[in-house]
């Protein structure tokens, strides 16, 4: 068997995303997510031009060397869109050997290491009694951790607050990016208040998780997880940019509030030094960014040599494909630890259907071969591109700061 073609379909079912589709001689087809939020495209030229023509006439089944091939092969390693094109390969690849097995893709990784897999969703509030009703209903929905966010006051927008359903903090349709503002002390004032009111009308247990968003200086990250302690977080997400591995000791050394970061890393030597250290709780490394299954596996393995569990990215910025591919690795891992999940707005499931389901706050892959979702570009080709941005953040005095 050999592949004979692969293309990207770029769509926009309620937002963009970027399928990498891999057919082969035998008639199976694999698909792969090559969505960068805000950069779909450049990562889907790094795809047609670059990646496809050096997959045409190789063997589907070698999906390590194919890996080696196109990350050692470009010489320019790593970075966002490489690893997000790489992804996208590998998934599309397991996909086909599922297929070809007959199986699905986490019986091929080793089966199953637990019965679900435990996701989060994202409740949030222009205040905080607004707030409270949102995690009641996740609750209804028998969600087991919610991630809160609440408005803070006096700032124009406040990241993870949506003004829609729920499943997008971006503008929908942009062609240069919305600013919103940001100033940190009082955020660090706010944010034990929202955790102290969403314990006192829900008690501990639910799990609950909280994004900073890469806001704050180390000691001010440092300060938010001394003061949110008495209220147990299952973790508080992205303190500081994640660039700075270093800063992380920092803010070890002055709570024992757990620690995720990685959602913005593309490689196990982005978190290297991370997880050797024992400086996060969680790393959120997601398939679709971090060179797919086969590379994230081994990034997991590294983590649970030193107790550090998966808590993977899994916002509505990646599509079905990459959601699928999240929880058939996450279903074999031993140090799973939770999976964001977010959902896709309508119209997506016109173009992806998918196996998975949820059920008391659980997800399973399902037992499709492959990784169950289906791609329909017939479908896809009724929802063009738009272009979108990313929001950009400043502080009060007009100073650009981290989104």
């Amino acid at each position: 068997m050999k592949i004979t073609d692969a293309r990207v379909v770029v769509t926009s079912p309620g937002r963009n995303y970027a399928t990498l589709v891999v057919e082969t001689s035998d008639g199976l087809v694999g698909v792969g997510d090559a969505t960068l939020n805000g950069r779909e495209l450049a990562v889907a030229t790094y795809l047609r031009d670059h990646v496809c023509p050096l997959l045409v006439g190789r063997d589907p089944a070698r999906i390590e060397d194919t890996w080696q091939y196109l990350y050692k092969g470009a010489y320019w390693r790593r970075g966002p869109v490489a690893m997000t094109a790489i992804a996208a390969v590998d998934t599309a690849l397991w996909d086909i050997k599922g297929k070809t097995a007959g199986l699905p893709v986490y019986e091929l990784l080793g089966g199953a290491s637990r019965d679900g897999v435990m996701v989060y969703g994202h409740a949030d509030g222009r205040d905080v009694p607004e707030l409270l009703d949102s995690v009641a209903e996740y609750l209804q929905l028998g969600y087991k951790a919610v991630r809160i966010q609440a408005a803070v006051p006096g700032m124009a927008k406040t990241y993870g607050v949506s003004t829609g359903d729920g499943q997008v903090y971006e503008p929908a349709n942009a062609h240069l990016p919305e600013e919103g503002s940001w100033e940190s002390s009082t955020y660090l004032d706010f944010a034990p208040t929202v955790f102290e009111a969403v314990r006192e009308r829900f008690g501990f247990a639910v799990h609950l998780l909280h994004d900073v968003h890469h806001r704050l200086t180390p000691i001010e990250a440092a300060r938010l997880g001394k003061a949110l302690e008495p209220y147990r977080p299952f973790w508080i997400e992205d303190a500081t940019p994640a660039e700075d591995q270093s800063a992380f000791r920092v803010i070890r050394a002055h709570t024992t509030t757990p620690l995720a970061v990685g959602e913005v890393l593309t490689s196990i030597w982005d978190v290297q030094t991370l997880i050797t250290e024992r400086l996060i709780d969680y790393v959120r490394t997601s398939v679709a960014h971090t060179g797919g299954i086969s590379h994230l596996r081994k990034l997991y393995a590294l983590g649970e040599l030193y107790g550090v569990r998966s808590g993977a990215h899994g916002a509505g910025d990646l599509s079905p494909v990459a959601h699928a591919a999240a929880l058939h690795l996450d279903l074999t891992i031993p140090n799973f630890g939770i999976q964001e999940y977010m959902g896709h707005r309508d119209p997506a499931a016109e173009v992806f259907r998918s196996s998975y389901t949820f059920t008391d706050g659980y997800m399973h892959p399902g037992n499709a071969p492959g990784l169950g979702v289906e791609f329909d570009e017939a479908a896809a080709a009724r929802f063009p591109y738009q272009p979108r941005y990313l929001p950009v953040n400043r502080r009060l005095d007009g100073t650009v700061h981290d989104w």
